[in-house]
Order: C-alpha cells, then sequence, then structure tokens
C-alpha cells in the first residue's frame, strides 16, 4: 500500500521563442549573403560595362552567341545561322508575348556581325526591346 501523497507530474515547459528567433536570423542572414547570378550553359565571357542591370519582363527571350559564332536560343542550339532561322526562334520562344524582352548574351570574342544579325533578326520579327547583356569590370562587386 502506498501511503505517501501522490505528486501530480507537471508537464515541463518548453518555450520556442528563441528558437523561432534564430530560425529567423538565419533566414535573414542567408537572405542577405545570397547572391542571385544567372549562370548558362553556353561558356560566354560577356565584355564589360559600368551601367546598372536592368530589371527582366516577365517574358524574356535569351539569344546565346558564342565565339564561334553558333546561335543559342533559351538555351537550344539553332541548326544554322541565316537571318530567317534566328527570327524564327526568336519568335517561336516568345510565344504569344506581344513586347518579350529580347537579351543578347555574346561572347567578347564573337564576330561583330552575328551580334548585328542577331539584332536585325529580332527587329524583323517586331521586337524593338533588344538589350545587350554585359557584366561589371572586375572589382565592382558582382561578378
Amino acid at each position: 500500500m502506498n501511503l505517501r501523497p501522490q505528486r501530480r507530474r507537471e508537464e515541463p515547459d518548453l518555450n520556442l521563442t528563441p528558437l523561432i528567433d534564430i530560425v529567423f536570423l538565419l533566414l535573414i542572414f542567408f537572405m542577405v549573403s545570397t547572391s542571385f547570378q544567372r549562370d548558362t550553359q553556353i561558356p560566354l565571357q560577356l565584355p564589360e560595362a559600368d551601367s546598372e542591370a536592368l530589371e527582366t519582363q516577365s517574358t524574356v527571350v535569351e539569344v546565346g552567341i558564342d565565339a564561334q559564332g553558333r546561335y543559342f536560343v533559351n538555351r537550344n542550339a539553332l541548326v544554322n545561322d541565316q537571318r530567317s532561322t534566328v527570327r524564327r526562334a526568336i519568335e517561336k520562344a516568345a510565344g504569344d508575348s506581344e513586347s518579350p524582352q529580347i537579351i543578347i548574351s555574346a561572347d567578347r570574342t564573337t564576330p561583330h556581325e552575328a551580334v548585328v544579325r542577331a539584332m536585325d533578326a529580332a527587329r524583323h520579327a517586331g521586337y524593338s526591346r533588344i538589350t545587350l547583356a554585359t557584366r561589371r569590370p572586375a572589382g565592382e562587386g558582382n561578378e
């Protein structure tokens, strides 16, 4: 027979506030320290420019031109480098968008003719929002 009075065990009180604070601090730290860089599968060395970065639109068509003058539209290689082929590929990538942003990323050793051909193809497709991709000079932060 148990003659001792029964003690009620109290549930331990867990205060989760410090844990939530730590999680939020870690979240803020990772958001601030993360750099957002768009890498492509095409090895390009972009030319340098001192201008500010532009905001991208909802519909973006990326035209890549490597050092040999080969064209890539949204990372898909084109069969030839004719202006009509580049124009059709840009129109297909733009879909139903009336005013997509065309970003031309050309290697800095790409022949000038290839860049002009891509710009001309975009203009013949009826698109006027054409941007040339560059990178910031070394020593100016985000590289």
